[in-house]
């Protein structure tokens, strides 16, 4: 009998306030060791901790991402445990009364096709600091920068079935709270790390006994230490062992998990509420008033970029409901959809859907081609130019879109001097590249190098002509052949022709007058 993989993951998103969750400390990265932690962040006597407004404006903003429940009252706790990174001997977090309760992540597996993975909560807490042990011999060096950082943990139910499904939810959870603007995801920085609980079962069974893997922040290494930790249950349990409740570390240079402590449950923590700190009290206009600056969210943007009509749209969202819809006005669906309400004024695009879940991979590729697009750009060619010529100068310069030379109105420039036959696309990679180099801001920068390179495209039917009847006096062997059948041999004569216009004669043009003194 095969084993079912159980797997549920915690992830710490570091939010992306500029002070810390509880003082005004900086949270910027990089910092000399133990120096922007506070006397608040290692909890010096007399101090008193002040709720950060912005975190829990991030973490509201999450809840309403993903579908959830924003608590109205939320309570924190104090957790204590004694490492030497935490020097008060206690971490404020929330345990009984979250801030978010519930909601969904869909994810795509590769052997059960789209599920949901449910949400139990997500809780605010603040970090702590970190304990370096490979630049000392023989000793551990402590950093407390990190102290006192807002973290928002977010916590799954245990829906996954495979390191897959694990790696998947959690690519959707980054590229998500990247998008809403509440982490920056810098996994090298640990702005998003993730803990994973597996256990085994036989099918249809209670669940296991669960090891968590602590600190995992990438997602080779989350695949690769579940799936090491899947295989040593197995091997535990055949051989006649128990699976022991425990926290475990991933090395990835031996490609191995090692047991780091038992497991702690809820009472070893010790939770009471903080006294400091007074219930978070979060009223309807403020969960409002952070819903009206949500950003468009990447499934509905997807959906619109791949609908041709505002009634499309509609329908695209109704497929993606998971009921049957039929008996309700599309007036009704759109005021009970507030998605779809939000994007009610946003164009729609008519892109394939591969197209459009390419772009909606980063919202700042997102932005930049509906940028272009409002340029005057078509979008089918405002999208090819942005996932080929745009992404492929990106990965060569090693930069974000965001950082990108040619900004979308110079992009859509280039693309309406294609559009109106000034320029073959062949010419048109070639001043992109010069734009990319100089800077190409506005949206005339296009034509100023055209002109100055002279490349504008040979429209003119009488020039062309007279290229073509040199070619054919020229090359008599290959009309030869074209007119044996063999095709191939037009193509060379093309070929010659626009190399005889140094590449600037009109391509469309040249096949067709060819064709034509060819019969």
């Amino acid at each position: 009998m095969t084993w079912e993989v159980v797997i549920g993951l915690e992830t710490h998103a570091q939010l992306s306030t500029a002070s810390k969750i509880f003082s005004g400390a900086a949270t910027a990265f990089g910092a000399a060791p133990n120096t922007p932690a506070s006397a608040v962040d290692i909890a010096l006597p007399g101090v008193l901790p002040v709720l950060n407004k912005g975190a829990v404006e991030r973490a509201i903003r999450f809840g309403l991402a993903v579908g959830a429940t924003i608590n109205t009252l939320s309570v924190f706790a104090r957790k204590n445990y004694f490492y030497p990174d935490l020097p008060k001997g206690y971490q404020i977090s929330q345990f009984e009364i979250p801030v978010v309760n519930g909601g969904e992540i869909a994810i795509v597996s590769p052997t059960r096709g789209e599920i949901r993975v449910r949400l139990t909560r997500a809780h605010l807490e603040e970090d702590a600091g970190k304990s370096l042990h490979e630049d000392y011999h023989g000793m551990t060096g402590i950093d407390l920068n990190r102290a006192g950082t807002p973290l928002l943990e977010i916590v799954s139910e245990p829906d996954m079935r495979s390191s897959d499904e694990a790696v998947a939810y959690a690519k959707s959870l980054h590229e998500l709270v990247r998008w809403i603007e509440i982490c920056d995801g810098n996994m090298q920085e640990g702005s998003f790390r993730c803990d994973a609980n597996v256990s085994i079962r036989r099918p249809g069974e209670p669940l296991g006994t669960r090891c968590e893997i602590k600190t995992l922040n990438s997602f080779r290494f989350l695949q690769q230490a579940i799936d090491f930790e899947v295989r040593r249950q197995i091997a535990v349990i055949e051989d006649g062992g128990t699976i022991v409740q425990e926290t475990r570390l991933y090395d990835p240079d031996r490609n191995q998990t090692r047991s780091m402590r038992s497991k702690e449950d809820a009472q070893d923590y010790r939770y009471f509420p903080d006294p400091d700190l007074p219930p978070l009290a979060i009223d309807r206009g403020w969960i409002e008033r952070v819903r009206r600056d949500m950003p468009e969210l990447a499934p509905m943007r997807r959906l619109r970029f791949s609908a041709t009509s505002r009634e499309h749209l509609v329908e695209l969202v109704k497929g993606g409901a998971g009921v049957d819809l039929s008996e309700m006005s599309d007036q009704v669906y759109e005021e009970s959809n507030p998605a779809l309400q939000a994007s009610g004024q946003r164009p729609t695009h008519g892109l394939t859907l591969a197209d459009a879940s390419a772009l909606v991979q980063d919202r700042a590729t997102a932005d930049y081609f509906e940028s272009t697009v409002a340029g005057g750009a078509d979008a089918k060619a405002a999208a090819n130019w942005v996932l080929g010529e745009v992404a492929a100068a990106l990965n060569r310069a090693g930069i974000g879109i965001a950082a990108a030379p040619v900004s979308p109105a110079a992009l859509a420039g280039l693309l309406a001097r294609i559009a109106d036959g000034t320029i073959s696309g062949k010419i048109a990679k070639e001043i992109f590249d010069a734009m990319w180099a100089s800077g190409a801001r506005g949206a005339r920068d296009a034509d100023a190098i055209i002109d100055a390179k002279g490349l504008r495209q040979i429209s003119d039917e009488g020039a062309i002509e007279r290229l073509v009847d040199e070619v054919i006096a020229g090359n008599a062997g290959i009309v030869a052949e074209f007119r044996a059948g063999r095709e191939k041999a037009f193509n060379s004569l093309v070929g010659k022709v626009m190399a005889a216009s140094r590449g600037k004669a009109n391509p469309g043009q040249v096949n067709a007058i060819l064709r034509r003194k060819l019969g």
